[in-house]
């Protein structure tokens, strides 16, 4: 059975660990989008990854090992849908 690249990147381990909302570890990074101290944008394994917090620094980065390290107050972390939205919005409510 022949695998795709997306197929592999799913197999690759991605892991949240945030201790007490001072100190993130994050593993199957693929791609740094953007950071500041109170916006980091990842694309990892299982999608986009928006974490907002203050005073986010990133201590610890390995984009070849795709981990990362965040200390700071972590206020949230999402992961962003990236279907596209199409239709008005009546449309994609009763449709």
């Amino acid at each position: 059975m022949a695998y795709t690249q997306e197929d592999k990147s799913l197999e690759l381990p991605h892991r949240l660990v945030l201790e007490g909302r001072g100190k993130l570890t994050i593993t199957g990074i693929t791609e740094i989008e953007s950071f500041d101290e109170n916006t980091i944008v990842l694309y990892t394994t299982r999608g986009t990854l928006v974490i907002h917090g203050r005073q986010l620094h990133l201590s610890m980065l390995s984009v070849d090992g795709g981990q990362a390290n965040v200390d700071g107050t972590i206020d949230s972390m999402v992961y962003e849908d990236e279907k596209p939205v199409s239709g008005s919005f009546l449309s994609r409510l009763f449709g």
